[in-house]
């Protein structure tokens, strides 16, 4: 029964994987490449997505390819995600809701070595997908406004390689090469008295990002961690047609033409994490990560981009007790998150703060987890030029775990 239920859910994962594109609904998509997306693995999820100092031992950790250093030899890895998302939309003036299915990634992992061990994955990396409809701004230097209409969607996908190496007992370190690519379709108008000038335009975007990353034990139960994701550029072009009606006259300025446009800059994001383990069924694990998007020198329309803090805490629990025993071999697990955002629009900080908690069920006698976990988060707040989002967010991820060149014993 439970092989049935494990491969039921993971067919409805790749049918939503083969139908959904990376979505998001909110309206803060509108700024740089979109929002960025929490493909985590395993039960990350379900302890506050926080986990760089965990060994890759029962499951793919994507936040540290140091973590490949301590795959289990034979063992072969594939895991896939989803997402159900509910959010609901308040401004000063109104509510709205939405719900959407996102695919979230796709990974495989295996040893090379005794002491070594190779990944790849895919999952997007920043989805946009907003409207914006009739949005009244000031006009610099003067006392007049402008009216907003803006429709887009669109992002990027992150292809990666990783590589872990377990130099000694204690210390392994890792090396990520991700490939980004995708594109924004992005329409606008904008009204002046009794003038309205329409743009439309698509951008492709490509680029290559490097992460580093290390793993230290300082004995069987603790661990310490560090990452460096290393500063790109991604290479933008763009498609445009820009139109203008004024006094019900309407001439074109410009027709699908092709053209460079500003690139977009990643910055340096240095991450710490520790892992605690207590009395051999306890683990806590605490993670701080900051960006340096301020030395990017880049800004929006709309606002600015600013050096952002990531604060993650979790717990995980299982008994252990009797590996016989299915519910002793069960995991469950709790987090926080704190995420001060990179935005800023009008000097106001766009954060996010989430709890999350979640289960980790095993497929029968195999090393193969269902991983099922609940967060609910708020982004923003109400006024002050900022829309407030309340969410819900179920994630499923199943890790299938097959064992390579090793004869059963009992059947």
């Amino acid at each position: 029964m439970k092989n049935k239920i494990a491969f039921l859910i993971c067919f409805i994962l790749i049918y939503v994987s083969s139908f959904s594109q990376s979505i998001s609904s909110s309206p803060y998509s509108l700024y740089g490449l979109g929002s960025l997306y929490d493909a985590d693995y395993g039960s990350i999820p379900s302890i506050g997505s926080s986990g760089i100092a965990l060994p890759s031992e029962t499951f793919i950790n994507n936040l540290n390819p140091a973590s490949l250093g301590n795959f289990p030899l034979n063992h072969f890895m594939f895991e896939v995600g989803g997402k159900a998302i509910g959010t609901a939309f308040q401004s000063s003036s109104k509510t709205e809701k939405r719900n959407n299915f996102q695919f979230s990634h796709i990974a495989f992992a295996f040893p090379v070595t005794k002491k070594a061990a190779f990944s790849i994955a895919l999952r997007p990396y920043s989805s946009a997908s907003f409207k914006i409809s009739d949005l009244k701004l000031p006009i610099s230097n003067t006392s007049e406004y402008y009216t907003l209409n803006a429709e887009g969607s669109g992002g990027l996908n992150n292809f990666d390689f990783s590589y872990g190496y377990r130099i000694s007992k204690k210390l392994s370190i890792g090396l990520s090469g991700s490939v980004l690519f995708g594109n924004i379709t992005d329409e606008r108008s904008y009204t002046i008295s009794n003038s309205i000038t329409s743009i439309n335009k698509k951008t492709d975007y490509s680029g290559l990002r490097t992460t580093l990353g290390t793993q230290y034990k300082i004995d069987s139960t603790f661990t310490i961690a560090s990452t460096f994701k290393l500063p790109a550029q991604i290479k933008a072009s763009k498609i445009q047609s820009v139109a203008n009606i004024s006094n019900s006259n309407e001439s074109t300025i410009e027709s699908d033409a092709a053209s460079d446009t500003d690139d977009y800059y990643m910055p340096l994001e240095i991450g710490f994490g520790i892992s605690k383990r207590f009395k051999n069924n306890l683990t806590m694990t605490l993670d701080y990560e900051k960006s340096l998007w301020n030395d990017t020198n880049q800004s929006e329309l709309y606002g600015d981009f600013v050096n952002q803090d990531r604060f993650a805490l979790g717990f995980s629990f299982r008994k252990n007790k009797d590996i016989r025993s299915y519910w002793d071999r069960v995991q469950f697990g709790t987090g926080l998150n704190f995420d001060t955002g990179y935005l800023e629009v009008d000097g106001k900080r766009v954060n996010n703060t989430a709890i999350s908690l979640g289960v980790s069920l095993p497929v029968d006698n195999t090393f193969s987890v269902l991983n099922i976990s609940y967060s609910y988060g708020q982004k923003g707040k109400i006024g002050e030029g900022l829309i407030k989002e309340n969410y819900h967010k179920l994630s499923l991820n199943l890790s299938l775990d097959g064992i390579w060149f090793v004869k059963r014993k009992i059947d």
